[in-house]
């Protein structure tokens, strides 16, 4: 039996796997196994990056396909106008759906002791629960079901029935700790959740970061910064600049909406200082050829990491959506919000919890 395997979806999702290994007595180091999904995120060259630092047995990628993928499916995803129908044809879609991906799951995880996932509304969670492997879930971004409940959201209407198909029956799915074979679920503040389920436990992440050493900085950093040399020139460079704002990006709306945005947010911050933009792993804005004359920082790069370099530090950091309470590299974080959002799309599109 193999010790851990971690499948992550995101960069977050790995720098929150190096926290939780880092965690571990050091004789535990090397034993786990990293799964990079590609679902929703291109990871470059970071498996490379990750194996060399020797804190993963391996690391593996996992070409892991959306439900739009399979043209089965197509018919199961169909309305039948009544709560019946729809409800016998989401039971054949995830039995279908957990069989159509298994070609593509590129490890056997009943070899392993634990197994955590990251996101498991995404196909792994399908699979897992139809094959009945007992897993460990995680909060996919920090204090996210604070702000988005997607497992109550995407099931509004008759949530509690649902609940009790998926956690007691296996008959149909429903993520975020509501899943029969879901053991747990880390979340970050179970206080910020105003639906919490019975099996969520709290780790705060705060907590894992003060215990790293300066030895685990440096470990992390080796895996996920591909310039060091330039992001420490961009670091003594801004600290001549005096005044610096930092706008955090977000892959929100469409791409001509989100471009106004962030021209907005610029021109709002730009009178208190230089601007800097750290772009959104997962947007696809171009921010490089649009905003040519801002220095950015590298989009792979977790926000969160910048705090482990004592000589930056930031006047002011701006974000919509993005939670900033991790941020200890700036005077102030500003958080814009629903409120900031609602001039620039339907308001349902990002009020979910409200609609709950």
């Amino acid at each position: 039996m193999k010790e851990r395997i971690y499948v992550c979806h995101t960069y977050y999702h790995v720098y929150v796997t190096f926290l939780k290994e880092l965690k571990l007595p050091r004789e535990k180091h090397g034993q786990a196994t990293l799964v990079l999904s590609k679902l929703s995120n291109h990871f470059e060259n970071l498996k490379e990056r990750v194996e060399s630092t020797g804190l993963f047995a391996e690391v593996i990628e996992f070409d892991e396909k959306r439900d739009d993928y399979f043209p089965q499916l197509a018919k199961w995803r169909k309305g039948t106008g009544n709560f019946l129908g729809n409800l016998l044809y989401r039971i054949r879609f995830t039995r279908e759906y957990a069989r159509l991906e298994e070609p593509f799951v590129p490890v056997d995880f009943r070899e392993y002791g634990d197994v955590y996932v990251y996101c498991d509304s995404d196909p792994i969670g399908y699979y897992l629960n139809q094959k009945r492997i007992p897993y460990h879930a995680l909060e996919d971004g920090l204090n996210c079901l604070k702000n988005f409940d997607a497992a109550r959201y995407d099931n509004r209407g008759h949530f509690g029935l649902k609940a009790f198909l998926s956690m007691r029956c296996n008959l149909i799915f429903v993520q975020n700790g509501y899943g029969k074979y879901c053991l747990d679920m880390e979340v970050n503040d179970i206080s910020a959740i105003k639906h919490p389920c019975p099996r969520y436990i709290e780790e705060p992440r705060q907590k894992l970061v003060e215990r790293l050493t300066e030895e685990d900085k440096a470990l992390i950093l080796k895996a996920f910064i591909r310039d060091m040399d330039r992001l420490k020139e961009q670091i003594e460079e801004g600290n001549a600049l005096g005044d610096k704002i930092l706008i955090l990006t977000d892959p929100l709306c469409t791409l001509d909406v989100r471009e106004k945005i962030f021209r907005d947010i610029i021109a709002m911050y730009e009178p208190e200082g230089t601007i800097f933009l750290k772009p959104h792993p997962r947007d696809e804005l171009d921010y490089r050829k649009l905003f040519p004359q801002y220095p950015q920082f590298d989009a792979t790069v977790p926000m969160e990491m910048l705090n482990f370099f004592p000589g930056l530090r930031f006047r002011k950091v701006v974000a919509v959506l993005t939670e900033v309470k991790a941020i200890q590299f700036a005077d102030e974080v500003v958080r814009l919000g629903e409120d900031f959002m609602d001039r620039y799309e339907d308001p349902l599109i990002h009020r979910q919890n409200e609609q709950i």
